[in-house]
């Protein structure tokens, strides 16, 4: 077993070491002790140390890949004065399904999945990663429509639903190695595609 080395470096291997064993087990199912030793760790308490918690260990993973994510979003956005629907869901969408771009995000992506019973709060969900720009979007998309409100809060749970079941399934696909089968063109696609769309 490895030796503990900085303490940023202990936290950054159990960060990717939590990261991949949630995403491929279920959250609930991944005891600390095997969180510690993935990561290498001799100090079974590596965990509460640098996390607080087992909850804490989650939030950090989902900072980690949401803050990048809510950034990208704001990009999205930025400049297209009063955003359109078309807007809105392409700045929801875009920046989400780039995750699968790494073995990271691509875990992440599974990781969100799982928290389902969540996305119903997602405004006051604070370890959702719901920061500004997502928020922002939700909160628009919510308006956007013709329906009263608490049918416009349902259909956007269900996007959200929606979003996250397919990012997590083609994360899951491309983490087995396997090929996705077509692109958004329509198009075969191979192995080595790592982002497509959704």
């Amino acid at each position: 077993m490895a030796l503990d080395r900085t303490p940023g470096d202990t936290r950054t291997r159990i960060l990717d070491e939590a990261e991949r064993l949630f995403a491929r087990s279920t959250i609930s199912r991944v005891a600390t002790r095997e969180i510690v030793e993935a990561a290498q760790q001799r100090n079974t308490s590596a965990v509460t140390y640098h996390f607080g918690s087992r909850d804490g260990l989650l939030g950090a993973i989902l900072v980690r890949h949401g803050g990048p994510i809510d950034r990208r979003r704001g990009e999205e956005l930025e400049g297209s004065g009063e955003a359109s629907l078309r807007d809105l869901v392409a700045a929801l969408a875009v920046p989400y399904a780039e995750a699968l771009r790494t073995a990271g995000g691509r875990s992440y992506l599974r990781i969100v999945d799982q928290l389902r019973d969540r996305f119903a709060r997602w405004d006051v969900e604070s370890d959702l990663a719901t920061s500004t720009n997502l928020r922002r979007i939700l909160s628009s998309l919510e308006l956007a429509g013709d329906r009263e409100p608490a049918a416009q809060r349902e259909r956007v749970v269900a996007v959200i639903m929606v979003l996250s079941s397919l990012c997590a399934e083609r994360a899951r696909i491309l983490d087995t190695g396997s090929a996705p089968r077509w692109d958004t063109t329509g198009s075969s696609v191979n192995s080595s595609t790592c982002a497509p769309g959704l």
